[in-house]
């Protein structure tokens, strides 16, 4: 299929770099001759230097021929501008990365009607709903959510005395009766879709998956009781701190942002007034002890600088914060942060990667996509899949045990409904069934992929 990514900045890099493994044909596009150059070189892509509001580049990037593009510049008006040409020049599928909050609360779905826009994009506004589903959930160190959340894979590190170290996964079940299941494991950078006698260590990361209340249900069974954060610290007044803070606000949250900009705690103490404004650099930790850091539930650093955000959040864990999460968007520093035992981090270039692959393989399955949700877990090591059962899948009405899967695909869960199943070798997929499948080193486009050829 092709593509056209038109902003080759860090996420259209992180796009770049998810959908070219996947073996598209992509035109990367950006005014930077030096940025088109390094992109060309590190994949296996066409670059272009251009503007890309003009029809020559467009015509020369091959838009008529163009199954998706795909416009993730700095500026919000640029993309909606590049997408609108593109679709009156050919493109059939159009991405605009949007960000202003303005145009997101206010104008969104009317800009996105008169520009025949079919997808808009905000960054900042999904990494917020994946801080807010880890501050719901405070063990874990990453939450994705199926169906209207009807189903979650929680992502857990197993500490040296956590309870479940030392069991083999058979005997889990049978000690902690409920309606869970352990899908993946990565262990030593490894990565294992385990069977029963799969045997649990300290140091390993986990993905548990099971209904919102089973989940709560779990981790009061083992002693770890779940209380949400009734009060929240946030480093660096951003657009994400924006849309996080008006979430946690709206469920009674007390919010406290500090960044060292005056300017910038005024402009957002009047979008968001209930929040508590401080004036302070948040790397000098007598400013977040004087402010009450160790008071809080939860610690949230979302300033522009990952080494900022990576370093203020060890001391805050440091300060024996409950919680505590970072942006980091550099893979490098996200896997030593993690190696020193900083856990929760969220990536905005993750999350529109997620966001694109799912569209991207919607697209390019030519009966019509069944991926409903698609998110990489595991630093993209697993990817977990939520497909729709449509009439034409063979296995309908077969029990699992009797359907032989690919290597390393699991049947993590079905949805009948708004009922959520933890499946056994007894269960059946239905046409109408939502099914959420675990897998590693595969592609998976249909749900009749994850079956053994």
């Amino acid at each position: 299929m092709k593509i056209i990514i038109f902003g080759c900045g860090k996420i259209g890099t992180t796009i770049i770099q998810s959908l070219s493994g996947e073996g598209h044909d992509i035109v990367a596009m950006d005014k930077e001759p030096s940025v088109v150059e390094e992109v060309t070189n590190l994949y296996d892509v066409m670059g272009l230097c251009s503007l890309g509001v003009d029809s020559e580049s467009m015509t020369e990037a091959g838009i008529e021929d163009a199954e998706l593009f795909v416009a993730v510049t700095g500026s919000d008006e640029l993309n909606m501008l590049a997408c609108f040409l593109a679709k009156k020049m050919g493109a059939k599928h159009t991405i605009a990365r949007i960000r202003t909050p303005e145009y997101n609360d206010q104008s969104l779905g009317l800009m996105k009607q008169h520009l025949d826009i079919d997808l808009a994009l905000n960054p900042d506004l999904l990494a917020s709903h994946e801080i807010f589903n880890i501050l719901s959930f405070p063990l874990a160190s990453k939450v994705e959510t199926f169906s209207g959340r009807n189903l979650e894979i929680v992502e857990l590190v197993l500490g040296e005395n956590f309870p479940f170290v030392g069991m083999k996964l058979v005997d889990l079940r049978k000690n902690y009766n409920g309606a869970f299941l352990v899908c993946v494991v990565v262990r030593d950078g490894k990565v294992f879709i385990p069977d029963g006698n799969f045997e649990l260590r300290a140091g390993d990361r986990i993905g548990v998956t099971a209904s919102h209340a089973d989940m709560q249900k779990l981790m009061k069974n083992v002693g770890l009781p779940q209380k949400k954060p009734s009060s929240v610290m946030i480093l660096g007044a951003s657009r994400m701190c924006y849309y996080l803070a008006k979430k946690l606000i709206s469920i009674g949250t007390k919010v406290k942002v500090v960044d060292a900009d005056k300017g910038m705690c005024e402009a957002f103490s009047k979008k968001v007034p209930s929040a508590t404004m401080i004036v302070g650099d948040g790397m000098q930790p007598e400013v977040l002890i004087e402010e009450g850091i160790s008071d809080v539930d939860a610690f949230v650093a979302l300033t522009g600088s990952d080494e900022v955000n990576v370093l203020s959040s060890f001391f805050a864990k440091g300060q024996n914060v409950p919680t505590v999460i970072s942006k980091v968007n550099r893979a490098e520093l996200a896997q030593t942060a993690e190696k020193l035992g900083l856990g929760s981090m969220v990536s905005p270039q993750k999350s529109v990667s997620n966001v694109l692959s799912r569209y991207a393989r919607a697209l390019h399955n030519s009966i019509g996509s069944n991926v409903e949700t698609l998110y990489k877990m595991f630093d993209g090591k697993a990817e977990v899949l939520e497909f729709n059962v449509r009439s034409d899948f063979k296995y309908c009405g077969i029990p699992l045990r009797e359907i032989t899967l690919k290597s390393n695909t699991l049947v993590a869960g079905i949805i009948r409904g708004r009922k959520p199943i933890i499946p056994s070798g007894n269960d059946e997929i239905l046409e109408g069934d939502k099914v959420i499948v675990m897998t590693a080193g595969h592609v998976l486009l249909d749900l009749s992929d994850i079956i053994a050829q």
